[in-house]
């Protein structure tokens, strides 16, 4: 183990910092939401500082891997020259999909502190639990519910909005069913 994952290791118990980290996740998941995507959004830090940052920008890229934390590891693995995230920390706004969390296992990141947890897809603990699965040749240490009440609010706006934008369209299309 190297001097920086002992460093992360030991930060596991400071809620502060974990708090610090998921504040710049929520600012990333808020700029998704201004383009209309899923509010998700990540950071990944190593040695207390972000190095990269990500949202979903699914529907604007126009593909299945534009998730947050997809985006935020291949931007962290680039900067590090590296695939391997062995001493970093993942931030994540909302519990990471089956995709993310494979992907997340395969970088060996060690640590994933999550906002919100999601019940229909989530992959660390909702559906299933690929992160902390000790079958795999690597598992996470996780720490979930963190800025909770704030995670979760994003994500009812959005789909509070999105339902709104639904019934205006639906609207629009059909005035004769809707006087």
């Amino acid at each position: 183990m190297t001097e920086t994952s002992n460093i992360y290791r030991n930060n596991k118990n400071n809620p502060e910092l974990d708090e610090k980290f998921m504040k710049e996740a929520i600012k990333q998941a808020k700029k998704a939401l201004e383009l209309g995507e899923t509010p998700i959004g990540c950071v990944i830090v190593r040695d207390n500082k972000i190095y990269a940052r990500g949202y979903n920008r699914r529907n604007t890229d126009h593909t299945t891997l534009g998730h947050a934390e997809i985006n935020a590891i291949k931007k962290a693995s680039a900067k590090f020259g590296d695939w391997r995230l062995e001493d970093c920390t993942l931030y994540v706004t909302l519990e990471p999909c089956q995709m993310c969390a494979g992907a997340i296992v395969q970088a060996r990141i060690p640590r994933v502190v999550i906002g919100t947890m999601s019940p229909k897809s989530g992959c660390a603990g909702s559906l299933m639990n690929i992160l902390e699965c000790h079958l795999f040749n690597h598992s996470c240490e996780v720490r979930r519910n963190v800025l909770q009440k704030e995670c979760a609010e994003l994500m009812s706006l959005f789909f509070k909005n999105l339902r709104m934008s639904l019934k205006h369209q639906n609207q629009a299309h059909n005035p004769q069913l809707h006087p």
